[in-house]
């Protein structure tokens, strides 16, 4: 039904990489006499990278869950000779071949058994693991002697590249193919297909998910909903029942929706050659209505089974199999941090903190399942994960926080007191769906739904969300000079591409404005990376236009800490070359590759933006280019890096 889809966990302290992969099965049909297994070899010795194929839009080649696919081929890989034999994993053994190649088979574990009315479905976890050598290593698998798919593990002392999205779907009343260019079968491939060429050029050891894998928008058309969502007050749908029928239904569309949207295209064929880290996105701003909605039967129902179809598909995580310890040693996936229940969703928080390199590693904070109107993580989680992080080993020099939504992003404050005004005459309009305006409120409580999508009532800059935004800031200030890390904020969300940045407020003579600390010796001096969407529609020019304008403040909220926040005018060129007026904010589809420097130690992000509508061909923007007048009165474009967060150059505990 979909697969293998890849996850990575980390590598531990013995250069062992830890990761999974995940099938699922019809049951009817099947036969499980011996369970299915992965078969996964490398030859240590052979060639650092993998062979190049061609992933253009004309041709992805077959995969063994994708549809479309055209062909079905068979690749034996090669037999143990059984010696040295081991566990590993779930029921994984390992030997080596004749020709040096280091072969290891892991058996599936069942994890969860999906009952709908088209029979039964099964999902297998395969745990994998790897250590590492001296080269990178291309990694080939199959499973039952099926298709032979790979990835790429990084040596066992690089630092990791990667490349990060969010916002894989598009939003109701968006058509796809609108999107969709010459050669390509949808508009969901194009730019996953770019990103898959640069994979090709280049392998990328880890994809990092930055919330909204997976769009939900089409499950209000489901048919056993339709009351629920027809009823004309919000007072009627949080008092509607949740029947057997719409649970059922509820599971249905998870279940089909994830194998439709993991199985097929460019994207599938991404999720099974590059292992995922995925951060949680569900229903859009799910946990930030107010209590009484979050509350409600149904709606209730909805949140907490998309976290759980969220653990299970993109995390391979069960809890009811796996458990809910923290304790090391106690769970399957090493890189987890077990927060609190959450009040919403029936399950605590999983914030995940990996290992990118001996430079580097990844906080992926859960966001979403602890998640209130008045508080996005609580203080237990808080405290969890700064309990993990304080332990990394003291030669970590980069720290990246996927956090999902931007916290250094221009505020539409404005807007957020405009669209919740009870008397709203726009939202007055939407509700009774007069003048085209339905779309402009919500289906669950029939509040603007602009207020989650511009950057307001889910966002950390949201009047609910400032108090613990900048104190979590501070906390992330103290931690950079305690331990001399450089924090790096990386978010999605937002659909169009933005970088902000957190710095040492600059003081000269008592007034601000001079005396600014250079980057790499200034703890406080924090990038927030925005790179979305990979796939969903920009926002309309208009409010591109809006938000670039409002990015030329700098903003005062954490003067008292002594800190600024701004936006970096990055986009001064369009795709094609020609000049552009707003510089901070791109309203094209993109996604962003991330490498380590090697000779200046800094972490590289190039975001990585469409060209023309539907190409995919992308543009990175890893500098600003600065006009510069010569002598002769002539000028020249000469490259200022900005997208670079530079090592930690000031002395641990320095203030």
């Amino acid at each position: 039904m979909v697969g293998p889809l890849l996850r990575y966990d980390t590598v531990d302290e013995s250069g062992i990489w830890h990761g999974a992969a995940l099938i699922v099965t019809a049951d009817s049909g099947s036969n499980y006499g011996p369970h299915p297994t992965l078969t996964y070899q490398w030859d240590p010795d052979g060639p650092a990278l993998h062979r190049k194929r061609h992933v253009g839009s004309f041709e992805l080649g077959p995969h063994p869950a994708d549809p479309h696919m055209t062909a079905i081929s068979s690749v034996t890989l090669n037999p143990t000779d059984g010696a040295d034999a081991g566990d590993r994993g779930d029921g994984a053994q390992g030997g080596r071949s004749n020709l040096n190649m280091q072969v290891y088979h892991a058996t599936g574990l069942e994890i969860y058994v999906h009952a709908g009315g088209g029979g039964t479905f099964t999902f297998w976890r395969f745990l994998i693991q790897i250590p590492l050598g001296p080269n990178e290593m291309c990694i080939q698998y199959a499973i039952n002697q099926g298709i032979q798919l790979e990835f790429v593990v990084p040596a066992r002392n690089q630092n990791m590249r990667w490349a990060a999205h969010s916002c894989n779907g598009f939003s109701s009343g968006v058509n796809p193919d609108d999107f969709r260019g010459p050669g390509f079968r949808s508009g969901y491939d194009p730019v996953w297909s770019d990103l898959l060429q640069k994979h090709n050029e280049e392998p990328f050891h880890v994809l990092v998910g930055g919330g909204d894998q997976l769009y939900c928008d089409s499950l209000t058309r489901e048919p056993e909903l339709q009351e629920w969502v027809t009823q004309t007050t919000p007072e009627a749908k949080k008092d509607y029942p949740l029947t057997q029928d719409i649970a059922a239904c509820i599971d249905r569309f998870y279940f089909n929706h994830y194998c439709s949207s993991f199985r097929s295209g460019a994207f599938a064929r991404a999720n099974s050659s590059i292992p995922m880290l995925n951060m949680c996105g569900m229903i859009d701003g799910f946990g930030s209505y107010p209590d009484d909605v979050q509350l409600a039967p149904v709606f209730k129902a909805i949140g907490s089974r998309g976290y759980f179809f969220f653990l299970l598909f993109q995390c391979f995580i069960n809890p009811q199999v796996d458990g809910l310890s923290g304790h090391p040693g106690e769970h399957p996936f090493k890189s987890l941090i077990i927060g609190a229940p959450g009040p919403f969703v029936s399950s605590p928080s999983h914030s995940v903190l990996s290992y990118l390199g001996p430079n580097v590693y990844m906080l992926l904070l859960d966001c979403r399942a602890e998640r209130k109107k008045d508080q996005v993580c609580s203080p237990y989680e808080y405290r969890k994960v700064f309990e993990q992080v304080g332990r990394l080993p003291a030669h970590i020099e980069h720290l990246v926080v996927q956090i999902g939504i931007p916290i250094a992003y221009p505020r539409l404050v404005f807007l957020e007191s405009a669209l919740g005004w009870k008397f709203n005459p726009l939202v007055a309009l939407g509700r009774s769906g007069m003048m085209g305006l339905g779309g402009f409120v919500n289906k669950f409580n029939a509040e603007a739904e602009l207020l989650d999508d511009l950057a307001s009532n889910d966002h950390w800059t949201a009047k609910g969300h400032k108090k613990e935004r900048n104190w979590f800031i501070q906390q992330l200030q103290g931690l950079a000079r305690v331990r001399r890390i450089r924090v790096t904020f990386l978010s999605g969300d937002v659909h169009c591409a933005a970088v902000g940045v957190l710095k040492t407020l600059a003081r000269g003579n008592g007034k601000a404005g001079k005396a600014e600390i250079p980057p790499a010796t200034d703890f406080r001096y924090m990038l927030n990376v925005v790179t979305s969407a990979i796939v969903n529609t920009p926002p309309p020019n208009g409010v591109i236009t809006m938000v670039s304008t409002l990015a030329t403040k700098v903003h005062k909220t954490l003067h008292h800490a002594d800190t600024d926040e701004s936006m970096i005018p990055l986009f001064e060129m369009e795709p094609d070359g020609s000049s552009r007026k707003q510089k901070f904010v791109m309203g094209r589809r993109n996604w962003c590759s991330v490498h380590w420097d090697n000779r200046t130690g800094d972490l590289v992000f190039d975001i990585r933006v469409e060209k023309q509508k539907g190409y995919g061909v992308t543009v990175g923007y890893v500098q600003v280019a600065s006009r510069v007048r010569l002598l002769l009165g002539i000028y020249i474009m000469l490259p200022r890096y900005a997208v670079r967060a530079p090592p930690p150059q000031w002395i641990a505990g320095s203030s």
